[in-house]
């Protein structure tokens, strides 16, 4: 059983954020709690159907504290006419009792974009709530956290791309979601997890640069003719695991069926039995219903997928986001409450990054699978061998 807070971020937090142009600038962040919210009868009648779906992840203790929160948070919905985007790595409680729409990187795209609202709340990283600004600019798209990075979009900036231009002249650029606006803005097209393989095969093409997760464009290669250039990104929660890892899992857990996203390394999905985004590993477990089964992702997707198959026994590894993680109810609510960390994008970026996420979208391909094959080589770029680093950490 994990435990999650249901309280913000204590005191000031200094936060470094860096611009496209590598300065470094500090932003405290106020978390000073909102007042407190009372465990009232009401509270308790109105969201007892919530407790029932994350009953089995929230130790009952807990609940007087987390439920005046959800209570607040979707009555506040209703008259900001909010919704809640809340990706497939966020904690039960705020999966499965505030979020409006839940899914993966390209599902939240297209929730997003078909969302009826005038605010959406991103209940993710702020790349995800830079696409959602992308696909529907008429709405205000609040992040509920200025610490919700992630270390592929942090990996790689807009320089970089232009430089790797310089060095591969014509040869198409495809950028994950897992980018900033920038990044986007100097692409020929974007994809997912779930669409990476179509996408770059759709551009009738040789050759092609794919960034910046190294490992998604390892996997990618092996499964395509197409010659692929990756970068050395990788996402700091898949690359942690490893196959001594599975196999003793495996070990313990006879019979056990492992899925692994394609961010993790080739060598380990080399030893699954299925490789898919989050939103595929979800679907294969409600259509195959293992007996047994462990996700190598994200562990706070084993407690969302759990909740909904209670058939299906979890073994968790666990890595926590901790971009995710800094996403709680409290400062969901605080968002609400104070419209508090809009998400904006230079004009100049706007035009050319939404016709690169339009280009993937417009696809309109069903994603295909990791199935098993033999690594390829790949020639895999940097700051190393561009010039000077132009990336930075957070």
């Amino acid at each position: 059983m994990h435990r999650f807070r249901a309280h913000g971020d204590p005191g000031a937090v200094l936060i470094a954020r860096t611009n496209s142009f590598d300065r470094m600038t500090r932003v405290v962040q106020d978390c000073r709690p909102t007042k407190m919210l009372e465990y009232t009868p009401e509270v308790a009648r109105e969201t007892a159907p919530l407790l029932d779906r994350v009953k089995a992840f929230i130790p009952p203790v807990e609940w007087p504290t987390i439920a005046p929160l959800i209570y607040a948070i979707n009555r506040l919905k209703k008259k900001k006419n909010a919704v809640i985007l809340a990706h497939n790595y966020q904690t039960p409680d705020i999966y499965h009792c505030v979020a409006d729409f839940v899914g993966d990187s390209l599902q939240l795209a297209v929730q997003a974009q078909d969302a009826d609202a005038d605010v959406i709340i991103q209940a993710g990283v702020h790349f995800m709530a830079e696409t959602s600004k992308l696909i529907s600019p008429e709405k205000t798209v609040l992040i509920p956290s200025q610490r919700a990075g992630c270390s592929l979009a942090h990996s790689i900036t807009g320089e970089d791309v232009r430089l790797l231009k310089e060095k591969y002249p014509g040869v198409p650029v495809v950028t994950y979601v897992n980018t900033s606006a920038e990044v986007k803005a100097e692409s020929d097209i974007c994809c997912t997890s779930s669409n990476a393989i179509n996408v770059v095969e759709s551009l009738g093409v040789d050759r092609v640069m794919l960034l910046p997760d190294e490992y998604l464009s390892k996997n990618v290669a092996a499964l395509t003719n197409v010659e692929v250039i990756a970068w050395e990104g990788r996402c700091e929660v898949h690359e942690r695991f490893t196959v001594d890892e599975v196999r003793e899992y495996r070990d313990a857990s006879p019979g056990l069926v492992v899925l692994a996203h394609p961010e993790c390394a080739p060598d380990l999905l080399a030893e699954v039995d299925y490789t898919g985004s989050t939103a595929a590993m979800i679907r294969y477990v409600k259509e195959k219903m293992p007996e047994r089964v462990m996700m190598v992702t994200e562990c706070s997707m084993s407690d969302n997928v759990a909740a909904e198959t209670p058939e299906v026994e979890f073994i968790r590894p666990c890595n926590l986001c901790p971009h995710m993680k800094s996403i709680t109810l409290q400062n969901i609510l605080e968002s609400l409450e104070l419209m508090r960390y809009e998400v904006t994008i230079p004009e100049h970026l706007i035009a050319p990054a939404r016709r690169a996420l339009r280009r993937m979208m417009d696809l309109k391909m069903p994603g295909r699978d990791f199935s098993p094959c033999a690594a390829v080589d790949v020639v895999v770029e940097g700051q190393t061998s561009l010039g000077p680093a132009t990336s930075m950490s957070f």
